[in-house]
């Protein structure tokens, strides 16, 4: 009968010992799973925004949700009716009661209401109201589908091939992906395309109903430099950011997928950034960045045709004749003999052209092969265009300067979004010239 009992002691402690090894796997998976979790979510990337290179890549091109990131687009395409003249910043957009029902974050507007295109900016920076959202969709393209059709459309523009949206608001939907690579080119777009719009980005507070509404961004009040753009949150896709600062003469456009909390994503924002602003001073840029970073200094006066020949047939490498039909910049004279540059001459003389500058290159034969590079990246618009080598200076440095000229903006715009898109520095150039017809 002992022996029994002592048989049904062990068994039973056996059992407990079996139970509580399950317990404690079971209590470490939930503790190891969000960390697994949210490290699936996990993307980022910095980059110079003046020159595209990249400083800094987790996961970039992995497919992420973007959340309230999608708002930067509707932006975008909003500001883009604003200045096209379609809108003002007084037009009244109306709410439907489609728009009204969109979940929080929102301003709670009802069926009916009317919001004016500069209160939907406010709201979308800085509350990202989701009802607000799809209420400028709906103003835009009629319905919500249809505008983020056209958004999807305007990101293969701008080089965000990864990216496909379905709604303005950034709400769920299982179809609706970015990258954070791709939300980089659309930050940079956003502030080429529209630097005066852009400075909404940096509002802290919003006043609506009597309501104050701060801005999500923390780093605009806590890290200096920061002027935009915007913060994004759903479960599927974890606290997200993308920032745009401003140090010493370098901008970096940082983006943040898959944070743990919003605390967490924003130290993490501003340690990566710390880093790569130590690695980004303006001193230590390389010539070819430099040249395309900075203004360039003209020499004092074009450099004569019969310089250029000579300087072909000393380094005896045949390059096409167009290289050297640069246009100098065109002079008249004031009454007083003073020249003047273009932006003073009268409007009815001046005629605007755009070119697409892609750097600017210590050796002519880097100088040919970039421009050739370029052309075969983007056949369809600089296929047929002249690439022309000019010889500027960057302080004392002689430097071969390639720009691809006679194009419209539409044209300049599109070629850098290729170029940019494919890791290459591009700059598109507004340039004014003489009408003398």
């Amino acid at each position: 009968m002992a022996v029994k009992n002592i048989c049904l002691t062990a068994v039973a402690d056996v059992k407990r010992l079996r139970a509580f090894f399950i317990f404690m796997m079971l209590s470490c998976g939930a503790l190891i799973w969000p960390q697994q979790a949210m490290a699936s979510k996990y993307a980022s990337i910095v980059i110079n925004a003046e020159s595209g290179r990249v400083m800094y890549a987790r996961n970039a091109d992995a497919m992420r949700y973007p959340a309230s990131l999608t708002k930067i687009m509707t932006l975008y395409l909003l500001f883009e009716e604003i200045k096209s003249g379609r809108m003002d910043m007084n037009s009244r957009i109306g709410v439907s009661k489609l728009a009204a029902s969109r979940s929080p974050s929102k301003l709670y507007l009802k069926p009916g209401q009317s919001i004016s295109a500069e209160q939907a900016i406010y709201a979308l920076v800085t509350k990202s109201a989701n009802d607000v959202a799809t209420a400028v969709a709906e103003a835009i393209s009629g319905t919500e589908r249809n505008f983020a059709k056209r958004m999807t459309r305007k990101a293969r523009a701008l080089g965000m091939r990864k990216t496909v949206f379905k709604n303005a608001s950034g709400l769920p939907h299982s179809q609706q992906k970015t990258t954070a690579r791709d939300m980089a080119r659309l930050a940079v777009a956003m502030r080429r395309d529209f630097p005066r719009l852009y400075r909404y980005f940096s509002t802290q507070n919003f006043n609506w109903k009597g309501r104050k509404f701060g801005n999500h961004n923390k780093l605009l009040a806590h890290y200096s430099g920061t002027d935009g753009i915007k913060t994004g949150y759903i479960n599927a896709s974890g606290f997200n950011l993308v920032a745009s600062v401003k140090r010493h003469g370098v901008r970096l456009i940082g983006v943040i997928f898959g944070g743990k909390t919003s605390r967490s994503r924003d130290a993490h924002m501003m340690k990566i950034l710390d880093a790569q602003f130590k690695r980004a001073k303006p001193a230590e840029i390389s010539a070819q960045v430099a040249a395309v970073d900075m203004p360039q200094k003209l020499p004092k006066s074009p450099p004569k045709r019969s310089n250029l020949v000579k300087v072909r047939r000393l380094a005896k490498l045949p390059l096409p004749k167009e290289e050297f039909l640069d246009t100098p910049q065109t002079f008249s004279l004031s009454s007083s003999g003073a020249r003047r540059s273009p932006e003073e001459m009268p409007d009815a003389a001046i005629d605007e052209v755009w070119s697409v500058q892609i750097g600017s290159f210590a050796r002519r034969v880097n100088a040919h092969r970039a421009a050739a590079k370029a052309r075969r990246m983007v056949d369809n618009v600089l296929g047929m265009t002249p690439a022309r080598l000019t010889l500027v200076t960057s302080g004392n440095m002689p430097l071969w300067r390639v720009r691809f000229h006679d194009l419209d903006e539409t044209q300049a715009r599109s070629a850098c979004a290729a170029l940019f898109a494919e890791g290459s520095p591009c700059i598109a150039v507004r340039e004014k010239i003489r009408n003398t017809s």
